[in-house]
């Protein structure tokens, strides 16, 4: 249990992490080796990119599953980390949290070994936990969220979950905690129609906004 018995969650692509151009080259750079044949970025609208990786390249025909999750794609990944990057305020927003006693974990679609090489240390010093790809069942389930609670030791009703997506919506709500919707990333503002508990329009809102909710000082 943390110092204020609360803790906060987060998505990490679209909300802690930049790194749509980075996917967006690794998913291309799959498609096109898969394929055999040039694939256009215009086949990957910005409207997309909160969608998992496998379901962008399934959009442009590519469902073998070893290519998809194999080698192929994490060495695609690996060549194109460089596009991604900490949003501006990230690392001073979960300093504040955590000098205020709050857990932060983080539940993403990433496979949890992966978020290490992707995150830098300035952001994953603060990650009491990671739940990733194959850990629990992928959100739009409130598994990974229930999972990400219970090993930090905090229950759910002293939680938020902070995402981008309407599955991370979604997911909060299957777990019974309330979600603070991104509308800095993938999705933008739009996402306040999938019905969050809170919208906060930068990265630097989401302190006050969770004390709000949790009733933590």
């Amino acid at each position: 249990m943390t110092d204020s018995g609360c803790a906060v969650l987060f998505d990490l692509d679209g909300v802690l992490l930049d790194s749509r151009r980075a996917m967006r080259r690794a998913i291309l750079d799959v498609a096109r080796a898969a394929l055999g044949a040039p694939v256009d970025e215009s086949r990957l609208p910005a409207g997309l990119d909160h969608l998992p990786h496998h379901e962008l390249l399934a959009r442009l025909g590519v469902t073998d599953e070893e290519t998809v999750f194999g080698a192929a794609w994490e060495e695609a990944l690996a060549l194109a980390r460089w596009g991604a990057s900490p949003f501006p305020d990230a690392a001073g927003v979960l300093r504040e949290l955590a000098a205020s006693g709050m857990a932060i974990g983080v539940v993403t679609m990433q496979p949890a070994s992966r978020v290490a090489r992707l995150v830098p240390a300035e952001l994953s010093a603060y990650f009491g936990v990671v739940v990733g790809w194959g850990d629990a069942a992928p959100k739009p389930s409130g598994e990974g969220v229930l999972l990400a609670l219970d090993r930090l030791g905090v229950p759910p009703g002293r939680a938020c979950f902070v995402g981008d997506s309407p599955s991370d919506v979604a997911a909060a709500a299957a777990a019974g905690i309330p979600s603070i919707g991104a509308a800095w990333g993938y999705t933008g503002p739009a996402l306040d129609d999938c019905g969050p508990t809170a919208l906060a329009g930068a990265l630097t809102e989401v302190p006050g906004m969770a004390r709000g909710l949790l009733g933590a000082l």
